[in-house]
């Protein structure tokens, strides 16, 4: 097993970048207990808790579905179109997915070998027509094929050769693989290596599903395997939600979009790193659009966008060059939320550009790169999720490694990386060694699955998150070690290995 310590972005045992005081996990300094929806003075306003800020993103993207598309050949109903199986990847099934056709809709040889009536051995006969040979002027029988008309009748005692896929004769009870078959030459019958059951080898009509069947409803992503149910089920097109259209705006003049940082000015990390990620949140994406710290052209670009969603970086504080929130008052957008208790990221909003509509809505993200992904995934995810017609994911929670010191009132998000089996030291996550309470009956020894916090978590760093394949929800106070916290995956932490030594 590797060696957590081996990894720089592996948080060291009984140490946290984020300790402060050294208060204990759960507790203030004062030692009292805080609530995980306790709401703090923010800098424009009350800072909603984090459950309340995601929450409210989620009821706001479900309230305002992406916009009709303005496309009159894909408009089905409200936010719904109809698009080719080749196009409709990505997309949230607008309708469920009713199979149009039985599956299989014909009884099919499940295996290349012999179909047979009736008991053995078997008379074996050839399937007439030039179809069934091999080429011009072979005489080699090449039995029943897949996509080629079967024999209307199998007589009783009698066996063809039959494809994979082929269609089976009526009358026929059973298919034999052809290793499990053997023709006497001499008197032209075919035996049976092994007990012939009825049925055998075949896949009889409908066995996957009848028409009419619902196959996957309505919410569902179409991935690359719902689109060969789909094919198969006997679609051309689906009826899908459209994606959400994005446009991202990157405000701040100190930032360089090439070379390395010089005279107080910085790269600009969020403007590469902002547009991939709503991609894999199912969204569509403008080029992000530079605007620098210009009140103006901020004001023109939320006036005039047509996406569902304007993302913007930075300027959500109170500085003296923070212009989102004179511009939203300005245009006269209702803030919805306006301030997290969460850190990092405390600094994040969610606007809504025209009052009484159902969009388009603004998330102002923090600058700083860890803060901005901690407003992605509080407010932003949630949001798409409902513009998509995508159904919120289930909660899960995980059992965390050593002790998570905690903001004294907001919650913190902190990077982690999944892990299954003992920890390097040989022993079991505290708690969850000996099928003890939140164990569930497995050890951590006997590979059950742990989260550990990383190193590098601070507000401006992405060192940590780069290295992560989820984020911890910290309650206020923190928690200690072998106690399950709620996960946030990232997009892609499906494609990431959770095994041992990929990031510790």
């Amino acid at each position: 097993m590797a060696d957590p310590m081996a990894d720089p972005t592996v948080v060291p045992r009984s140490s946290d970048p984020d300790r402060g005081s050294g208060t204990a996990p759960g507790q203030d300094r004062h030692g009292h207990e805080h609530e995980h929806g306790h709401r703090r003075r923010h800098g424009h306003g009350l800072a909603a808790s984090w459950p309340e800020a995601r929450a409210l993103a989620a009821r706001s993207g479900r309230s305002g579905m992406a916009r009709q598309s303005g496309s009159a050949d894909r408009a089905i109903g409200i936010g719904a179109g109809r698009l080719p199986l080749g196009q409709a990847l990505g997309h949230v099934l607008a309708e469920p997915l009713v199979a149009l056709t039985d599956l299989p809709s014909f009884d099919t040889s499940a295996m290349d070998g012999w179909v047979v009536s009736g008991p053995g051995p078997w008379n074996v006969r050839e399937v007439a027509g030039a179809e069934a040979r091999a080429g011009a002027g072979s005489n080699r029988d090449l039995g029943i094929l897949a996509g080629r008309s079967a024999p209307a009748t199998l007589p009783d005692g009698d066996a063809v050769r039959i494809a994979t896929g082929a269609r089976i004769p009526a009358d026929a009870n059973a298919v034999i693989r052809n290793e499990h078959a053997r023709v006497d030459r001499a008197t032209g019958l075919l035996h049976a290596e092994h007990q012939v059951l009825p049925g055998q080898d075949i896949r009889p009509r409908g066995q996957e599903c009848r028409a009419g069947d619902r196959l996957m409803p309505a919410g569902a992503s179409v991935t690359p395997a719902v689109l060969g149910l789909a094919a198969a089920a006997g679609y051309d097109t689906l009826v899908v939600v459209p994606r959400p259209r994005v446009d991202v705006l990157v405000l701040g003049d100190e930032l360089l979009t090439g070379g390395l940082p010089h005279d107080g000015l910085i790269r600009d990390a969020l403007g590469p790193m902002i547009g991939p990620w709503l991609r894999a949140l199912g969204a569509e994406v403008s080029a992000p659009q530079r605007l620098g710290d210009d009140a103006a052209a901020l004001r023109h670009v939320l006036t005039t966008s047509d996406a569902d969603l304007v993302i913007t970086t930075g300027g959500t504080a109170a500085g003296p060059v923070d212009h989102v929130h004179p511009v939203l008052a300005e245009i006269g957008a209702e803030l919805l939320v306006d301030g997290v208790a969460v850190r990092p990221g405390h600094p994040m909003l969610l606007a809504r550009l025209k009052k009484n509509d159902g969009g388009p809505y603004l998330v102002g993200l923090p600058g700083n790169p860890l803060a901005a992904v901690s407003g992605l995934l509080t407010l932003a995810e949630p949001l798409l999720r409902g513009l998509a017609g995508r159904e919120p994911e289930a909660p899960y929670r995980v059992a965390v490694r050593d002790d998570v010191h905690g903001h004294p009132h907001d919650t913190r998000l902190v990077p982690v990386v999944h892990r299954a089996g003992s920890t390097a030291d040989g022993r079991s996550v505290s708690g969850y060694g000996s099928g003890g309470e939140g164990a569930g009956g497995a050890g951590t020894g006997g590979g059950a699955e742990y989260v550990v916090p990383l190193r590098y978590n601070g507000p401006a760093m992405l060192r940590g998150i780069a290295a992560a394949d989820g984020l911890a929800v910290v309650p206020p106070g923190g928690v200690r070690s072998g106690t399950e916290v709620e996960i946030l995956d990232l997009p892609w932490a499906s494609a990431m290995p959770w095994t041992e030594g990929c990031f510790t």
